[in-house]
């Protein structure tokens, strides 16, 4: 099964402070906004984004369709392919791609210890 890149989604209380701490450990925005309420950072491979008020607890994140620079690669198993896969061996989906649709969508399960993992498709 192919994931997609990984990244960690940060439930954070103050974006500012965030931002400058990460910044310290080398980390430098890629994406979103401040006035959006978040920011995804990248240092080398390691990803994070950093979300203030959009949802509780941590998320871990793969994202289908992008490489660690947020780019399109070429070959990638739609999130409708791996959700039918998680389902054919047990795992109980908490949200679901339409199966019958097509290009960006999402997904998520919770493992044994209640984290959540999103799937979220962007193409």
């Amino acid at each position: 099964m192919k994931l997609g890149v990984f990244s960690m989604s940060l439930n954070v209380k103050d974006l500012s402070v965030s931002k400058s701490f990460y910044e310290k450990l080398g980390f430098q925005v890629m994406g979103g906004s401040m006035a959006d309420n978040y920011l995804i950072m990248k240092n080398e491979q390691a990803i994070i984004g950093l979300f203030q008020g959009m949802f509780q607890g941590n998320i871990l994140t793969f994202n289908p369709g992008w490489d660690e620079n947020a780019e399109n690669v070429e070959e990638f198993q739609d999130i409708r392919t791996i959700q039918k896969a998680l389902k054919s061996v047990g795992l109980e989906m908490i949200s679901e791609a339409d199966e019958e649709g097509s290009g960006p969508a999402s997904a998520m399960i919770s493992d044994p210890d209640g984290n959540i993992i999103l799937l979220d498709q962007h193409r």
